[in-house]
């Protein structure tokens, strides 16, 4: 198996977090679990390097089990949540844990050479820049709010974060359950987990991400990917992906 991450342009990196890229070049079907990191993708599908299907994925706050077939590839641009308001303009709150195919055409995902044109890139990145300055009216104190929990890890309340941003948690939930599905304290329930799981790779199986002690960790890492820690850090088959990724140090 083949993957691998590119990083994006400055303009974009406040909307999306990387461009990825999968390819099972092996001779068997391979399973992973996708673990819960608060994100969402659109995802291109290939048959043998011929586009089959474009899907839109939800925030995931549980374990996701899937297969990939042999000869089958996967180009995903991994979307920060603030994308659903300011790149796709609806809300992904009906995809929670879940995903729904897209036209073929979608952003001519369907036309571009994945495999050859090095500029490949560089082309969804256009479009996608051309979908963000149609936004006119963005509202900086979800924009600070992202940031902040960006750079937190979620390890606060959500009082803290809405007192930092001058907006009252009882409007923030609101948006959040109306937008992405989950509500504030959970999506900072699921980065703090995300955050952990360097932790875990490494045999930290008491992560510093503000974990009252070793018993509420144990529970708050199950809760969001159904494993303890340490079969986190097994990951046996390297079955999952999100531990599989991190480079070793």
């Amino acid at each position: 198996m083949t993957y691998h991450q590119q990083a994006v342009n400055e303009n974009l990196k406040p909307y999306i977090r990387c461009f990825w890229w999968l390819d099972n070049d092996s001779l068997k079907n391979i399973d992973y679990t996708i673990l819960p990191d608060g994100f969402f993708d659109t995802i291109v599908r290939f048959d043998n390097y011929k586009y089959q299907s474009t899907v839109l994925t939800g925030t995931y706050t549980k374990e996701i089990d899937v297969v990939i077939p042999t000869n089958h590839q996967l180009f995903g641009i991994q979307f920060k949540l603030q994308a659903a308001e300011y790149i796709f303009g609806e809300s992904i709150a009906p995809l929670l844990n879940s995903e729904k195919k897209l036209p073929n055409d979608f952003w001519n995902l369907n036309e571009l050479d994945f495999f050859e044109n090095v500029d490949t890139i560089d082309k969804i990145s256009s479009i996608i820049s051309q979908e963000v300055n149609k936004q006119d009216n963005q509202d900086n104190r979800k924009l600070n709010l992202f940031r902040l929990l960006s750079h937190t890890k979620g390890n606060h309340s959500v009082s803290y974060y809405a007192d930092k941003v001058f907006w009252s948690s009882r409007q923030i939930n609101r948006y959040f359950t109306q937008m992405f599905g989950l509500s504030l304290k959970s999506y900072c329930n699921i980065l703090r987990c995300s955050a952990a799981y360097k932790d875990i790779k490494k045999g930290d199986l008491l992560s510093n991400q503000n974990y009252y002690d070793r018993s509420h960790f144990n529970k708050e890492i199950k809760k969001y990917t159904n494993h303890t820690p340490k079969n986190l850090s097994t990951n046996e088959n390297d079955r999952f992906l999100q531990i599989s990724i991190i480079p070793k140090k």
